[in-house]
This record gives structure tokens, sequence and C-alpha cells, in this order.
């Protein structure tokens, strides 16, 4: 029986480790939440409002901190999910319509 060398036990767990990884990239696309760069773009081109915009008319203030954002799918609706924290320490999740 042939013993595999060190630098094809490496070429293979590296291999491995990039296809999980796109694999995940893949799962995060499918999830339909954007990147941050995609959230970006996406602003410029006028495809959704701003983060400022949407939280002040939710009546989102700046004693509240913004924890997280993201841009998600949710059944053909573009909106921002934001973890916000309240200034007594009350954290929660927003979904709020993001065009």
């Amino acid at each position: 029986m042939k013993i595999p060398r060190r630098s094809h036990i490496f070429s293979t767990v590296l291999a491995f480790a990039l296809g999980a990884g796109m694999s995940g990239l893949v799962l995060a696309q499918e999830g339909g939440c954007m990147g941050n760069r995609e959230i970006q773009d996406a602003v410029s081109s006028g495809e959704i409002r701003s983060l400022d915009a949407v939280l002040a008319e939710a009546g989102v203030d700046s004693s509240q901190s913004v924890l997280n954002v993201q841009v998600c799918d949710r059944g053909g609706r573009l909106v921002y999910v934001v973890g916000v924290l309240s200034p007594s320490g009350e954290a929660r999740n927003l979904e709020l319509g993001a065009r």
C-alpha cells in the first residue's frame, strides 16, 4: 500500500475546505440575503432605500444602537433585518421594508 505524500494530503484538504466554503456561499445566496457590497450597490442604484431612511420611517432613533444589518428576500419582498439595542439594554430584531 502506497502512503500519500503530505503535499497530496494538504492539496486534498485544501480543495475540500474551499469546496465547503463555496457551498456555504451558495447556500447564503440561496437563503436570499445580500452581502455588504450588494447592499451598497442596491442603495446606490436606487433598488432599495438607505438604512437611515428606513430606520427613520420606522421610528428607530439615534438613542438605539444598530447591532447588525442584512437585506433579505422574504417571499419576493426585500427587507432590512436589523438588530437594535435600546438604551435600556433590550435587544430586538426588526424586519423593515427596504423599498
